[in-house]
């Protein structure tokens, strides 16, 4: 199945995360034959985080775009049948290239380029009014019981 959209509702059921570190608001393209995803992430500045983040001068912090993103593509490894809790194991190549702001609404674009049974990695991508904020390659561990373990 691809093309289809998925609301706060639905990812609920699909992420462990809840406010205020749930940073997913929607999925608009939920594309599983080519393994990408776009989601939005409206951001409000009633959002906790900016009441410390640079006061009077309100930005997203860009580790929390990165977990949108990561929480973006856990989405699609869930829908890939992959249905453990997903942590997140590697950052490489981050880039931050526009500030997010209060109003803005972050589209988050992933696409998977590894899936399997001990994790996958994925391209990602936030933009602004079209223009790139964030971009950065994620790779995902799977856990398989509620104990601490090695993620490798």
């Amino acid at each position: 199945m691809s093309g289809y959209q998925l609301d706060i509702k639905d990812i609920l059921k699909r992420l462990p995360h809840r406010y205020p570190f749930l940073l997913v608001d929607r999925i608009i393209n939920l594309d599983l034959d080519n393994n990408k995803i776009v989601a939005l992430k409206s951001v409000s500045m009633n959002e906790q985080f900016f009441q410390g983040h640079f006061p009077g001068e309100p930005i997203m912090p860009g580790v929390l775009i990165l977990e949108a993103l990561a929480q973006t593509g856990g989405i699609l490894m869930f829908e890939k049948g992959f249905q453990q809790i997903k942590v997140l194991t590697t950052i490489r190549q981050a880039r931050f290239r526009r500030t997010v702001r209060p109003g803005d609404s972050l589209i988050l674009e992933v696409e998977a380029s590894h899936l399997s049974k001990r994790g996958g990695k994925v391209q990602g991508v936030a933009k602004v009014d079209g223009k790139v904020t964030t971009e950065a390659e994620i790779v995902f561990g799977l856990l398989t019981t509620n104990e601490p373990q090695e993620v490798v």
